[in-house]
């Protein structure tokens, strides 16, 4: 077996072919011509009226790094993948390779971070991933953060990246549904401020837990 992050960057150079599986069977195609595609409208009205900086947590090809630099908001972008971030930062973007989970620069002071594009799957484990970006956020900064819909299961399970020319190894992820992103944000320290549907995609916008008064 390969590397997911080997199978990834092979996938950016061939984006026709490449498929999430789990251990169930399950398939999905994994959507590497919109990634590695500039900002499409979703993305755009999605990203209005977002307030910098902002950290953007799996970045990718920095489709949303270039969308938001054309608007004028400075935003960084993070990803253990090289070769997407060799291809955000050739767009324009700022990104590095790095953990969200590493030490990042800022820590504290981001207004705004993202979480799109299933990126929520991130270590498999929601609570943590979110708990580690309400310490890199401001006191007042926000979350934008993709779900699954109401309709699709909240779960963590083991996936592999699959093309036509290459399976990886088994790596944790996971999937928050819509209906259930009171819960996780709870149990990361955020609260969810706004769930919403657009373009048959669904999202919230988390914030800071509140203390009981």
């Amino acid at each position: 077996m390969t590397h997911p992050l080997r199978v990834y960057a092979a996938g950016l150079r061939r984006p026709d072919d490449a498929l999430l599986r789990s251990q169930d069977g399950t398939a999905l195609p994994l959507p590497l011509d919109r990634y590695l595609g500039p900002a499409d409208q979703t993305d755009q009205r999605l990203l209005t009226g977002i307030r910098g900086p902002v950290l953007d947590v799996g970045c990718g090809p920095g489709r949303h790094l270039h969308a938001l630099a054309a608007s004028g908001v400075f935003a960084l972008g993070v990803d253990l993948s090289p070769a997407a971030v060799k291809l955000a930062t050739e767009r324009g973007g700022q990104a590095v390779v790095a953990s969200v989970f590493d030490e990042l620069p800022g820590s504290g002071s981001w207004r705004t971070a993202l979480l799109l594009d299933g990126n929520i799957g991130i270590g498999g484990v929601p609570a943590r991933l979110l708990a580690r970006i309400a310490v890199l956020l401001r006191d007042d900064g926000e979350l934008l953060v993709e779900l699954g819909s109401p309709d699709e299961a909240t779960d963590s399970t083991l996936v592999r990246l699959e093309t036509d020319v290459a399976v990886s190894s088994w790596f944790r992820w996971a999937q928050v549904s819509a209906r259930d992103v009171d819960h996780v944000a709870r149990s990361g320290g955020l609260e969810v401020h706004r769930c919403w549907s657009l373009d048959g995609r669904w999202f919230a916008c988390l914030g800071m837990a509140r203390s009981p008064a």
